[in-house]
């Protein structure tokens, strides 16, 4: 677990705008707990009421890929065409938009 001041675990802080489909990482920041950490993101991230949602999520809790794994992780999808609309011819007599 990530800790700083106080022994105070680490959380991400996304947030989605008023106008925005998908929440943004827009910091980091140290809580006591959850309700802390959703408090005070509310205060530092969204100070000028830009934000319509928001998420903190604890760091030691996420899971991501390492860039370093790029080629290994990312690459065998590559070779599945046929999950791509355009891998498809379509049919005459189907009406296009």
């Amino acid at each position: 677990m990530s800790t700083g001041r106080g022994g105070w675990p680490l959380y991400e802080v996304f947030v989605r705008g008023k106008r925005g489909l998908n929440h943004v990482h827009v910091g980091s920041l140290h809580a006591a707990d959850d309700v802390m950490a959703l408090h005070n993101a509310r205060d530092v991230y969204t100070r000028r009421n830009e934000g319509a949602s928001i998420w903190v999520v604890r760091s030691d809790l996420i899971t991501a890929s390492s860039p370093d794994e790029k080629e290994s992780f990312f690459d065998p999808a590559a070779d599945k065409v046929y999950r791509y609309p355009t891998f498809y011819s379509i049919p005459p007599e189907v009406p296009h938009l």
